[in-house]
């Protein structure tokens, strides 16, 4: 079997953005982001490029959260009473909100909150672990921030069902 080698520069410095997205974007949330460190601007050059096709040229992105302020710690208890980061990346044909979800979050919980950010499938069995219900009241209350004030939207999106 032939060896591949590849250029020094061409290899992929970091691992792969940790992201999900909907199929459909248009809802209070469309998806999560887990960064790796607490520097987002570190990898926010590869999140744009991953989104690039989805969304077009990037012409703006907008956060919900000032400068200084950390990130809920989904870890403990105590996140419901802070406010969920949202970035909101406009381009020229869509944009997309995702949930930020910190880089410390426990892998298990974090993977959960990327897959129902993005309405993706989960395992029946993991549905009634912890893990599954945390990241769905994370959801909510992210949701619930970016929702119109009366708005059903977002209690529809996390049980599955269109409010429209």
């Amino acid at each position: 079997m032939p060896t591949v080698t590849y250029p020094r520069a061409a290899r992929r410095r970091h691992d792969p953005i940790r992201l999900s997205v909907a199929r459909e974007l248009g809802h209070d949330i469309d998806g999560a982001w887990w960064p790796r460190n607490d520097r987002i601007t570190n990898e926010l050059p590869e999140l744009i490029a991953v989104l690039r096709p989805l969304l077009g040229e990037v012409t703006s992105i907008n956060v919900n959260w000032p400068p200084l302020q950390r990130p809920p710690e989904y870890n403990w208890p105590g996140w419901e009473g802070k406010r969920q980061h949202v970035m909101t990346i406009a381009g020229r044909d869509a944009h997309v909100n995702l949930l930020i979800v910190p880089y410390a979050t426990y892998t298990a919980l974090a993977l959960m909150v990327l897959r129902r950010a993005a309405n993706l499938p989960i395992d029946a069995a993991d549905q009634a672990k912890p893990a599954f219900l945390t990241a769905g009241m994370i959801l909510y209350a992210a949701q619930q921030q970016c929702a119109p004030i009366g708005s059903a939207k977002a209690k529809a999106d996390l049980s599955g069902h269109s409010s429209t």
